[in-house]
């Protein structure tokens, strides 16, 4: 059985990806009234990958004998100043979603929650390619600058990105 302070500090976590899931559909709405649909299919994506993370940490509750408690998810900003500030935010949430995983590491090892401090050992490793990914995207607009043919060439690049669920023994 899950302790009740780990067990509420993961339906946190679960609102919190949540949370990111509708951020990112958010940005991905963004983009498209914006006419850079690669960006947008980019965000759809991570929206999808979020709500994975959120399905995992509601599985994990109810295996450990829990209860998964849904609240309110917060609205999330609509409007940003341009590509490289959508992206800059995108960064900026990853590093916000680490602090949280790293929160939760924390409990289970205060806890002696041996299980739930192996179990998000995969949100630890993931959550580096996570801020990698946004930092990448960041320094290449940035190096885009003005050039308006690098940003159609960057919205290419990620148009190419697909939602890939994860193996079974990862889900």
């Amino acid at each position: 059985m899950i302790d009740k302070k780990m067990q509420n500090a993961i339906n946190d976590q679960i609102n919190a990806e949540m949370f990111s899931a509708y951020l990112y559909l958010s940005m991905s709405a963004y983009f498209e009234n914006t006419s850079l649909r690669g960006f947008a299919n980019w965000m759809r994506v991570q929206a999808q990958e979020e709500m994975v993370h959120a399905m995992k940490f509601f599985d994990y509750v109810i295996e450990r004998g829990g209860r998964a408690v849904l609240k309110a998810i917060e609205a999330p900003a609509d409007e940003w100043a341009s590509p490289v500030a959508a992206f800059e935010a995108a960064y900026e949430h990853e590093q916000k979603v680490t602090a949280r995983i790293n929160k939760l590491v924390d409990i289970a090892v205060e806890l002696r929650d041996h299980a739930t401090n192996a179990f998000l050992q995969w949100f630890v490793t993931e959550q580096v390619e996570e801020e990698a990914s946004a930092s990448e995207i960041v320094d290449k607009l940035k190096l885009i600058g003005e050039a308006r043919g690098g940003l159609f060439m960057m919205d290419r690049e990620l148009a190419a990105r697909v939602f890939t669920p994860p193996a079974a023994s990862e889900a």
